[in-house]
Order: structure tokens, then C-alpha cells, then sequence
């Protein structure tokens, strides 16, 4: 029982007692005052009475007529005439009258009042005693009507008394209830501050806490801060900032694989022409100004365009990859131009022949294989090299690679997009690919569970089911993701009601900006409230991004009490940009394959994934991992603290 209700049951008791007190005092008094006053009535009842006798000069037959007439009036219940010698000369009795006051009353508080006695005598003569008893039934009543007026008194007061005592409590409560609401907060790595309480007994609690929620968040930022440093040493070059060779082709592995990007993209290669003679003509102070000047211009490219990436390969080549169609001429020029100002600006060395630049791109479809991407990228980088040797500061060499053959015909124009979408979803097009999560032991933990679409070409046609690369682009461009979503929840709800397993969906980050997207999927889950139970969400890391920031964790507490659970996925550096990432409410969080590869054989990778995992596990979150191919590395990363892996090496195994 909490606190507010044992003081208010307290309060509530205390006042019964004094209830019950007052009335049983105020009772007592009225009885008492009652039976004094019939006592006195009897008393001077008697005595009229016996002055009355003493004027018929003792005949008997008056006195007996005398006493009669005045018992008939209807006021005794008893009167009676003892003569001098012990004997009654006269006795009349009568029942007790009713009156309006219950008989449990009457058995309760019985009014005892002592008979009127008065002697008779005919001159001075004793001729005996008259007794005399009234009637009681006014006493009973007049003790009835007050004890009805004191218990509503009573009442009243004591209402007006809890009712005031319950404002009192509220006051005290709202207090409370902030304490109670910042401790659960930080329990779920939240971390609020409450206004100072105006109970002097709570100030000082308050305050603590405050103080308490404010050193534990300085100590996350002091600990997100540490993660950055270690993302530096363990990912990037420390010249130029970029990503290491390493890592950028782990970076890209997992872009090529994601869903939400477009079909087709560039990957732009930098080669900065004869590392060693610059560095015999410039000195290596000024050659690694000029290496820290062309990453300085392509680190731009990754904070303008969103999921572009940018690294360097060596000591004299850089990459940039550039996630959009027919940007790759565009993009080329526009860093040839900026790098061939700014070599110019920073000594003038780019116009003596010291410095020549070639950029060798190549656009593919996002299926094609990695080795495939740096085979396009480098013949093109080769001839670029062919025109910085005949003269030019910077070569530039460029080219398309067409799709596949056998790729999937897509439909051509927005409408026809939006047409064979909705048609797909329509029809029930629809289906889920399972590929287990396993933890340690190999027990599974969810599935997850991509959408593959049946997009025809013609209506009637065949549907060929393809993967969220192709589908997604075009939903997003035609603004249905939030339809594909809700019909992927729904197809994941009959799944689980055929076999009971958690699925895990991946929905866009676009579904939130949706109006009625929040509400719809609340409703559908609550129409399957049992299967609800065994649904997770996933939404790509930039959900957690201002702009969608308050849709998530709006998503994330409407959501959690109908059991369904709450994830980011594609988390990596990310996190550390995230400043607020204890309020999402959130589950779990799934680590980009970009940082989990090659663990097992470096240390500073696996140091930064372990201190990432310490890092959400402090704040309560579940830590998985995606695209986890090579067996040593899933052992090196559940060795980190990780609780379960997706990818190939889980697929691989059998599922428990």
C-alpha cells in the first residue's frame, strides 16, 4: 500500500473515532440531561399530586376518584397509594408508549428515572405515600431527534474535514508523485529534473535527486565523448579525419546491402599523383597539409549529403561514394573545382607542376559485388592518371556501368510506381523473409523479417517479389512507405499467431512523418493485442535524428504498453551525435556490420565496440549485431558483451 493511501487511511480512521467519540459523548449528555428531567418531573408530579389529597379530608372513595382522573390524563405509566400501614389502596399501570424512536434505542440507551415519591396526610395525620412513574416515549424521542441532528452534524463536519485533508494530501502528493516519476525516468535511462518541492521535509530529497540526475547525465556525456575518441583512434586517419581503408570498406559492405538507399550510386576515387617526389619537394609538414586539405574537402561531401561516405585508402588515395543516381559527373567537377582552388590558395603549389590529381569514378547498381565496385572505379582511375601525366593538374575520368540483364523490369513515371505498389498491396503481394537473431547459445531471439513486394509490369502479369532495394526508393518517392509498413505489421501478426515466434520488421524512418501512420499501427496492434506481444520494430539510426526525434519517441510510449518492443538499427558513429538517446524509450539497438568487422584481429575495433556495449547497457538497452559473416568475429563480439548476432554465421547455424 502506498504512503498517500496509509496517511489517508489513518486520517479516515481518526476521524471515524472522533465521529464515533462525539456522538457517544453527545448521546451520553442528552440520556443523562433526559433521565434527570423525567426524574424531576416525577418528583413534582408527586407532589401536586399529594397536595391535591390532602384537601379531601381523607375520605377514600375522593381520593381514589381523584387519583384515577389524574392517572387517565394519559402522562403515567404507574401510580399507585401505599397507605400508612403497607398496604395499596390504589395501584394503575399502563404500557410504555411507542413514540417514533426505534426500539434498539430503547435497549441501547434505556432512561432510568427514579418514581416520584410525596407522602399523604389528612391534617397531621399520615394516611401513606403516593408513587407516581411517567411516561417516557417524548424522553426516547426528544433522544432520538438529537442523536439524528449530532451524527448529521457529525458528518457534514466530518466530510468537510476529509475533504480538506485530501487537498492537504495533494499537496503533498504532487511532490511525490514528480520524486516517483523522475526515479522510474531514470530507471529507464531518462534523466529529468522536478521543481523544488515547497515541503521542507521533501526540499532536500528533491534537490539530492536533482543533483544525483545531473551528475549521472554529465557522466553519459562524459562517456559518449570517450566513444568518439575511441571511434577516432580505432576508425579514422588521424591526419585527415577520414575513415581508414579498413573500415571504409566495411562501411561500404554495409551500405551496399541496406535497403533504403537507391539502386544505383558512385563511387569517386583520389589519387594524389607521386606521394614521395611531393613529399621530397614540399617537406612533409607541407605535403601533409595538402593531404589534409583533400580530406578536408571530401569529409564535406559526408556531412552535406546524407549517407555518402568517405575514407582514405592509403597515403595517397582517398574514396568517396555518393548514395544518389546521375550525381557522379556533377560531383567529380564540383570537387575538382574546390580542390583545384584551394591547392592553389594554400601556397600556389598547384600551378608548378608539384601537384596533380586524378579522380576515376564509376555509377553501379547497388547489387553489384565490392570487388566490382573498386574494378570500375580503378580502370577509371587509371586513365585519369593518363591525363594528369600530359599535363593537367587534375584528370578526370568517368563512367556508367548499366544494370544486369536479368534485372527486374520496374515501372517508368511516379504514377505507374505508385499504381504497382498499390496493386501490390492490393492483391496481398506480400511476403516475409525470415532470418534468425541468435544470442550466445544459440537460442533465438527474434526473427527478422524483410518485405518483399510483388511489383507486375502489366496487370494481370505474373508479380516478380523483389527486396526493399528495389521497392523502397519508390515508395518513398510516392510517399507509401507508411501503407507498405502497416500491411508488412499486419503480415508479421498472422505469423505470429501461426507459431507464436517474435518477428522483428524494419519500417522507414518516412512512416513517422506520415499523419495517421502512428495511430493506424496502434490500432492494428491493439486489434491482436496476443500476437502484439511478439512484434519488434526497427527503424534505420536516422529516425533518432531531430527531425523525426519526437515522432520516435512519441511511437515508443504509445506502443510499449501493448508489449511491442522499440529498435534502431544501422547504429554505429551515429550514437555518439544522438544527444538525447536515454529519452527514446527504445529496447534495443543493433550495431552496423561497419563496425563490427575485423574485431577478432584488432584491438582498438573491439575496444570501441566493447565500451559502445557498456555504453547501452547502461542505459538499458539490448545490444545486437548485424551482418556478422566470419565466425571469429561473432565469437570476439558476443566476447564484448554483445546479446545476439544476425548475418550469415547466424543463418548457419541451427536455430534452438
Amino acid at each position: 500500500m502506498s504512503l498517500i493511501r496509509q496517511v489517508s487511511l489513518l486520517i479516515v480512521l481518526a476521524l471515524l473515532v472522533g465521529l464515533m467519540g462525539a456522538l457517544g459523548v453527545s448521546v451520553g449528555s442528552m440520556r443523562a440531561v433526559l433521565q434527570d428531567q423525567a426524574r424531576i418531573k416525577n418528583a413534582d408530579n408527586a407532589q401536586s399530586l399529594a397536595l391535591a389529597v390532602s384537601q379531601q379530608g381523607g375520605d377514600a372513595a375522593l381520593i381514589e376518584l381523584l387519583m384515577s382522573a389524574q392517572f387517565d390524563t394519559g402522562h403515567y405509566q404507574q401510580l399507585r397509594w401505599v397507605q400508612a400501614d403497607g398496604k395499596t389502596a390504589f395501584a394503575r399501570e399502563a404500557q410504555a408508549s411507542g413514540g417514533r424512536a426505534p426500539a434498539w434505542l430503547r435497549q441501547a440507551l434505556p432512561i432510568e428515572a427514579e418514581p416520584g415519591i410525596a407522602q399523604l396526610s389528612n391534617g397531621w395525620q399520615s394516611i401513606g405515600r403516593v408513587e407516581l412513574r411517567s411516561q417516557l416515549g417524548y424522553a426516547y424521542d426528544a433522544l432520538w431527534d438529537g442523536l439524528l441532528r449530532a451524527a448529521a452534524w457529525s458528518a457534514l463536519l466530518t466530510l468537510l474535514a476529509l475533504a480538506l485533508a485530501q487537498a492537504v494530501l495533494g499537496r503533498i502528493r504532487r511532490p511525490l508523485d514528480a520524486l516517483v516519476a523522475q526515479a522510474d525516468a531514470m530507471a529507464e535511462g531518462q534523466f529529468v529534473t522536478v521543481e523544488p518541492s515547497k515541503v521542507s521535509e521533501l526540499r532536500s530529497l528533491t534537490d539530492a535527486l536533482n543533483a544525483m540526475v545531473q551528475r549521472i547525465k554529465r557522466m553519459f556525456e562524459a562517456q559518449t565523448e570517450q566513444l568518439g575518441l575511441l571511434r577516432q583512434q580505432a576508425h579514422c586517419d588521424a591526419l585527415t579525419g577520414l575513415s581508414l581503408r579498413k573500415h571504409f570498406l566495411a562501411e561500404l559492405a554495409s551500405a551496399l546491402a541496406r535497403d533504403d538507399l537507391p539502386e544505383r550510386a558512385g563511387l569517386l576515387l583520389l589519387r594524389l599523383q607521386d606521394l614521395a617526389g611531393v613529399n621530397r619537394v614540399l617537406g612533409r609538414e607541407a605535403t601533409d597539409e595538402v593531404l589534409a586539405l583533400l580530406g578536408h574537402a571530401l569529409q564535406q561531401y559526408t556531412e552535406r549529403v546524407p549517407g555518402s561516405l568517405a575514407g582514405r585508402l592509403n597515403g595517397a588515395d582517398f574514396a568517396l561514394w555518393l548514395p544518389a543516381p546521375a550525381v557522379l559527373e556533377e560531383s567529380a567537377q564540383a570537387l575538382a573545382d574546390t580542390l583545384k582552388l584551394a591547392l592553389q590558395q594554400g601556397g600556389g603549389q598547384g600551378g608548378n607542376g608539384v601537384l596533380r590529381l586524378a579522380l576515376g569514378g564509376a555509377e553501379l547498381a547497388r547489387e553489384q559485388a565490392l570487388s566490382q565496385w573498386f574494378a570500375q572505379a580503378d580502370e577509371a582511375l587509371a586513365q585519369a592518371e593518363g591525363q594528369a601525366a600530359a599535363g593537367q593538374t587534375i584528370g578526370i575520368s568517368l563512367r556508367q556501368v548499366p544494370a544486369r540483364a536479368d534485372a527486374p523490369v520496374l515501372p517508368s513515371g511516379e504514377r505507374a510506381w505508385r499504381a504497382q505498389i498499390e496493386a501490390a498491396l492490393a492483391q496481398g503481394h506480400t511476403r516475409l523473409l525470415q532470418y534468425p537473431v541468435l544470442d550466445r547459445d544459440g537460442h533465438l531471439l527474434h526473427w527478422e523479417c524483410p518485405l518483399h513486394l510483388g511489383l507486375a509490369e502489366r496487370s494481370g502479369s505474373t508479380p516478380d517479389f523483389v527486396n526493399a532495394q528495389t521497392w523502397l526508393p519508390l515508395a518513398l518517392r510516392t510517399q507509401l512507405t507508411a501503407e507498405v509498413d502497416l500491411a508488412a505489421v499486419a503480415a508479421a501478426l498472422q505469423l505470429v499467431r501461426d507459431d507464436g515466434q517474435m518477428r522483428a520488421l524494419n519500417l522507414a524512418p518516412a512512416s513517422l512523418l506520415a499523419q495517421d501512420f502512428v495511430g493506424r499501427l496502434r490500432d492494428l496492434l491493439r486489434s491482436q493485442a496476443l500476437a502484439a506481444r511478439q512484434i519488434a520494430l526497427e527503424f534505420d539510426v536516422s529516425a533518432a535524428q531531430p527531425k523525426s526525434f519526437e515522432l520516435l519517441r512519441e511511437l515508443s510510449r504509445s506502443l510499449h504498453p501493448l508489449g511491442v518492443r522499440v529498435g534502431l538499427e544501422h547504429a554505429g558513429a551515429q550514437l555518439q551525435r544522438i544527444e538525447r538517446l536515454y529519452e527514446l524509450g527504445l529496447d534495443y539497438v543493433k550495431l552496423d556490420r561497419a563496425i563490427l568487422v575485423g574485431v577478432h584481429e584488432d584491438a582498438s575495433r573491439a575496444g570501441f565496440v566493447r565500451s559502445l556495449v557498456i555504453f547501452l547497457h547502461s542505459l538499458q538497452l539490448q545490444v545486437l549485431g548485424e551482418g556478422v559473416d566470419d565466425p571469429r568475429d561473432a565469437q570476439a563480439l558476443l566476447d564484448c558483451g554483445l546479446n545476439g548476432l544476425t548475418g550469415p554465421w547466424a543463418t548457419g547455424h541451427q536455430v534452438r
